[in-house]
């Protein structure tokens, strides 16, 4: 009789284990979204995004008061131009064919304001920094943006987008209540500025130069290495089949069709994808776009990067460093940018510092003078084998280099640029000069 009681035990455990199991096949989903997709490529930062108006901004303000020209580079007044610009409307956007001596007088027109870009922008990269009213606006890239504060007599500003290279100018139009508001903020205030000078050359743009010494602050970092294993992870499609190898001065990274290249020496990144199609040509606003959200992808902007050039044939894009008062920073090596070639589809090659300068050595820092701008430009008006028709324009910025003691350290010191035949060229502080040219 137990025995009896034992086997229907055993039969009915075996019956409801069969139900349970039967239960679960029939009602079993299985979690498809979670299956690893073969081209997934992990999300990447090595640092923040940045909004296009920190990228593409300008780097120099400059006000025309009776024959007179007082300017400013500071970084810090450009993101409060920036921010007071951001809250007007622009309206009745129209295009104007001007010779190049008029488009000059614009520029330097007592009673303007002229604000400098040092690359050409195009308008509706701008769209998301300015509010424009139009619903259509012409494409167009401009170099400047022109405001005029004479207008006491309308009921409207007038504003000038202005293309120094293309030789346009487009017309819009501001609220005259904000016209008051930029000349009570800025314009009635230019006389606290430094004073420039106006170097008029056979160029069609002008060069404004500082007209007294400037006191500039030296730098010395202790740079941050950035992490190679990062970038392969958002440089690669499939970085599981990328492999590492290290060579002589640094590493490499291939995954048989695309290449990263660390070089240890210089500091430097190389990544090249030589199978995508490069003579694609895309517009200059698509090109742009691209290449902002390429790095904002990954968290590129490891510095203060800018916008500073691009060229539509060859579809590429240069960003350069600035310092924190806003100076440009040029190295030979290329240190100091962020270079992007693309083809139709993907990016062809990738060239950037593989260094972050996070680390200021506060003890190092010194204030330093550099000449006015007609020292600078007497020195290089005294070079015999120099044409002044090929003298494009002249900054004071930062020479990145190694410390010549300490190699692991990063020196940034304060010296005068030129653009020269379409090449930024150095004055070295050795005679306020020995020659020395071609940085790029």
């Amino acid at each position: 009789m137990r025995y009896e009681k034992i086997k229907s035990a055993i039969l009915i455990f075996l019956v409801l284990f069969s139900i349970i199991i039967t239960y679960s096949l029939w009602t079993y989903q299985p979690n498809y979204g979670t299956m690893e997709n073969p081209s997934y490529v992990a999300e990447v930062s090595l640092s923040e995004q940045k909004e296009i108006k920190k990228i593409v901004k300008p780097d120099r303000l400059f006000f025309h008061v009776k024959g007179e020209h007082f300017g400013t580079e500071n970084s810090g007044e450009m993101d409060r131009l920036t921010r007071e610009m951001s809250r007007w409307n622009f309206f009745d956007m129209n295009g104007h064919a001007e010779k190049a001596e008029a488009i000059k007088e614009l520029c330097e027109r007592s009673g303007n304001a002229e604000i400098i870009f040092p690359g050409e922008v195009p308008i509706g990269i701008y769209r998301n920094v300015l509010n424009f009213d139009d619903k259509k606006i012409p494409a167009f890239s401009f170099d400047r943006i022109i405001i005029n504060t004479d207008n006491t007599d309308k009921d409207f500003g007038d504003v000038y987008f202005v293309s120094i290279v293309n030789q346009q100018v487009y017309s819009s139009h501001i609220a005259r209540s904000f016209l008051n508001e930029f000349n009570r903020n800025f314009f009635k205030n230019a006389v606290h500025y430094p004073r420039y000078f106006v170097l008029n050359t056979k160029q069609k743009r002008t060069i404004y130069l500082p007209d007294s010494p400037t006191d500039m602050m030296q730098y010395e970092y202790l740079p941050v290495t950035l992490n190679s294993e990062q970038f392969k992870e958002a440089l690669f499609s499939d970085p599981s089949f990328v492999r590492k190898s290290i060579i002589p001065g640094g590493e490499e990274y291939t995954n048989g069709s695309s290449k990263m290249n660390i070089d240890s020496s210089n500091n430097m990144l190389l990544y090249v994808n030589p199978t995508e199609d490069n003579n694609y040509v895309a517009n200059s606003y698509d090109l742009l776009k691209r290449s902002i959200d390429f790095v904002n992808d990954h968290g590129g902007w490891t510095d203060l990067y800018r916008y500073v050039a691009m060229d539509e044939r060859n579809q590429k894009v240069i960003f350069r460093l600035y310092s924190n008062e806003g100076y440009p920073v040029f190295n030979e090596s290329g240190m100091s940018e962020i270079t992007e070639v693309w083809g139709r589809n993907e990016i062809n090659s990738y060239v950037r510092p593989n260094i972050a300068l996070e680390l200021p050595l506060r003890s190092e820092m010194v204030m330093v003078t550099r000449p006015s701008g007609h020292e600078a430009l007497a020195y290089l008006q005294s070079q015999k084998h120099l044409k002044p028709e090929m003298l494009e324009d002249m900054v004071l910025g930062y020479r990145m280099e190694r410390d010549s003691e300490e190699q692991k350290l990063i020196l940034l010191e304060p010296t005068w640029f030129y653009l020269y035949n379409k090449s930024w060229g150095e004055i070295t502080m050795d005679e306020l000069g020995g020659w020395k040219h071609g940085l790029e």
